[in-house]
Formats: structure tokens, C-alpha cells, sequence
């Protein structure tokens, strides 16, 4: 399974938007966002991504509340599943415990890998590039052996998406 991880949108739905279209280009089956979406539009491209989706609010995402029954967005730390697999998604990095065998989180705009005690830890880094000049997200692909996670960053001023390629064997 292929699964697009979003994080910090902020008010760049364009950016949302392109990271969303490049993700599915590149199969992804889900969609999860850790958070900071910040705008009712940024819900919308969640919504209507066509992929099954998730999102947590973030500490930027007092607004959101209001729309809470209308999309899938949840007080973190969430917990759910895809198929076998046990997902603890958050925006802020406050519950880094090794209670799922993927944590998913946000807030610091920093990509994030680790694979430790049997619990990979996430952070796609930032699609509204605010703290540097590119749009972060993330494909993670879970086979029964490994998980590959595959970075991809452009930069505002460019047209293509560059990867980073990492792969852990699952224990």
C-alpha cells in the first residue's frame, strides 16, 4: 500500500493541491495530514483528493473546529488503521512513544525518519515552504518486509519534485 503523508499546509492550498496531484500521480492509495491545514479549502482538498484520508487538527487549526462532522479531521493523538497496520497520527510531537508501528507527526517543518524498536516515527516536513523554499511531503510504501519512504521536496521556483529514497526492513 501506497500512502501520501502531508503535514503544515498553512494557507497554501495551491501548494496543497500540487503535492496532493503529485502523490496520487505517483499511486498513492491514502492520504494523511498531520495537521496545521488552516483553511476550510485545504479540508476541501482532502475531501475530494479521491483517496481515503485522515487529518488531525493542529495548533493553527482553532477555525477548523467548527467543521469537524463535515471532513475527517480528529483531536490528536489519533489512532486508526489501514488494513494491519497501527497509525498514531498528531501535529504536535508530544506522544513520540513507540504505542503504534507508525507515528505520524507535524509542527516542526522538519522531515523526519527513524525507525527504532519496531515503530517508524514521520514527519514529512512542510508543504508551505515557510521555513525554507520547498514544498515537503511524503510516500510511504509498506510491504510485508519493509517500508520505503519515499521524501520528495521542489522548490518553489522549480517544476519537478526531487526524492530522497529510505528503506527500513520491518521487524
Amino acid at each position: 500500500m501506497k500512502i501520501a503523508v502531508l503535514s503544515d499546509s498553512h494557507k497554501k492550498v495551491d501548494f496543497t493541491q500540487e503535492a496532493i496531484e503529485f502523490l496520487k500521480s505517483e499511486g498513492a492509495n491514502y492520504l494523511i495530514h498531520a495537521g496545521d491545514l488552516c483553511l476550510k479549502e485545504n479540508l476541501e482538498l482532502l475531501k475530494n483528493s479521491g483517496l481515503v484520508y485522515v487529518s488531525v487538527f493542529g495548533n493553527n487549526d482553532n477555525s477548523l473546529l467548527q467543521f469537524s462532522n463535515e471532513y475527517k479531521i480528529e483531536k490528536e493523538p489519533y489512532y486508526f488503521k489501514i488494513e494491519d497496520i497501527k497509525f498514531k497520527l498528531m501535529h504536535l510531537p508530544f506522544y513520540l512513544n513507540a504505542d503504534s508501528d507508525i507515528v505520524i507527526f507535524g509542527h516542526s517543518h522538519i522531515f523526519e525518519c527513524e525507525y527504532k524498536n519496531g515503530t517508524l516515527f514521520l514527519n514529512p516536513g512542510e508543504v508551505c515552504a515557510r521555513e525554507k523554499p520547498l514544498v515537503e511531503c511524503v510516500l510511504l510504501e509498506i510491504n510485508p518486509n519493509e517500508y520505503i519512504i519515499n521524501y520528495y521536496s521542489k522548490n518553489i521556483n522549480e517544476k519537478e519534485f526531487l526524492k530522497k529514497e529510505i528503506r527500513y526492513e520491518r521487524k
